[in-house]
């Protein structure tokens, strides 16, 4: 049994050819990165930074809606790239009260909202819609959000999911690692119901540790 091994997505030569090409060069995203690495805190991979940045840019987002905000990271990225303005929801109060110290020295308050709050039980009093909504929180709880982010997307809009193939886990069971075992089944879940959503068209990507790109089709649920 393999735990988090860091090339069972993409082999490092990859990984590292990636990132020499997109270096960090705001002061500000850099000494977030290695805020992050240093404490363990779970962020956007550059590589997977850079992605959203260019679908905010690419679908001309005027709202994002981001669940998962840990440091601010990923929303000062998409904020800064497409000019939106960024719902960010996060649980945890420390969290929350350190990305809108972030957020506040990236000159970006007045775009970026910071909702503290369950995103299981709050997305359903958020009003949208939204051109991009990317998930980035607790990994097992991506099934049961899915049905109220295809509710606030608009017709054209963007679902991106970051971590979906979770360390090489959903692929291959020879990496899954037992106290793991309950967020992979639902994380398998939640891919096959994106692939087979009436709503949505989805691609895999193999980038980072695995991104899903859904774009909505119709615009009522069903």
């Amino acid at each position: 049994m393999i735990e988090y091994d860091k090339d069972a997505i993409v082999h490092s030569y990859i990984t590292g050819f990636l990132r020499a090409k997109i270096r960090q060069s705001d002061p500000l995203l850099l000494s977030l990165e290695e805020y992050a690495s240093e404490h363990s805190v779970p962020i956007a991979e550059p590589e997977t930074a850079r992605f959203i940045s260019v679908l905010s840019r690419a679908c001309k987002a005027e709202r994002i809606l981001e669940i998962g905000t840990a440091v601010g990271y990923s929303a000062i990225v998409m904020a800064k790239a497409s000019g939106a303005e960024v719902v960010s929801v996060e649980n945890n109060h420390e969290m929350a009260e350190l990305a809108r110290e972030n957020i506040r020295r990236a000159g970006l308050s007045d775009k970026i909202t910071v909702v503290e709050a369950d995103a299981k039980t709050c997305l359903s009093e958020i009003s949208g819609p939204f051109d991009m909504i990317f998930l980035d929180g607790p990994k097992a709880h991506y099934i049961y959000m899915l049905g109220d982010c295809i509710s606030l997307l608009r017709t054209g809009g963007l679902l991106v999911a970051d971590n979906v193939l979770y360390k090489g886990m959903i692929a291959d069971k020879a990496h899954v690692v037992r106290r793991k075992i309950t967020i992979v089944k639902r994380l398998r879940k939640f891919i096959d119901a994106l692939m087979e959503h009436p709503q949505l068209e989805t691609a895999i990507l193999p980038l980072g540790d695995g991104v899903t790109v859904s774009v909505k089709i119709q615009g009522e649920d069903v």
